[in-house]
């Protein structure tokens, strides 16, 4: 190799290192991510949303189900991987956004966020018993006592 094309060849090697760096970095923080999905009782009548509906129903813009039965949304504690990877989702709101949205709700008197519960376990729970109810869980704790309406 010629002495001038070992800067070259020392460049091109570096770029290649980040790039498989930054290429591990992404499929790991995809790893780490909850892989959320919105649910309601397997007792529930409704059987599909769209991603706008759930959104409206979370953000407070809607209270009912489109069959107009009240829709209840419960919320995992702030933090938790699932809920924020449910905002980011559907509702393209960070932590910060979400509780900048809330503030003005509640301070105009139009609403109060939904009840929280500390993880999926307990939604299930909440939900199964309640065919108003509708929030998201990791694929993961999906059973029979609930039923999937939408998957990002």
């Amino acid at each position: 190799m010629q002495p001038r094309n070992r800067p070259i060849m020392t460049l091109m090697t570096r770029i290649k290192w980040t790039i498989c760096g930054l290429a591990l970095s992404l499929a790991m923080a995809r790893a780490g991510q909850a892989d959320v999905v919105v649910v309601v009782s397997a007792k529930c009548a409704v059987s599909t949303l769209s991603k706008e509906q759930v959104t409206d129903i979370f953000l407070g813009k809607t209270t009912r189900f489109p069959d107009g039965a009240p829709a209840v949304p419960i919320d995992q504690a702030e933090g938790s991987p699932a809920r924020d990877e449910f905002y980011a989702t559907f509702a393209n709101k960070s932590p910060a956004q979400l509780k900048a949205h809330w503030t003005k709700i509640i301070f105009t008197g139009r609403g109060q966020p939904p009840k929280s519960v500390s993880n999926s376990v307990e939604v299930r729970k909440l939900i199964a018993a309640n065919p108003q109810a509708i929030s998201y869980i990791e694929r993961s704790a999906v059973d029979s006592t609930v039923k999937v309406l939408v998957q990002p």
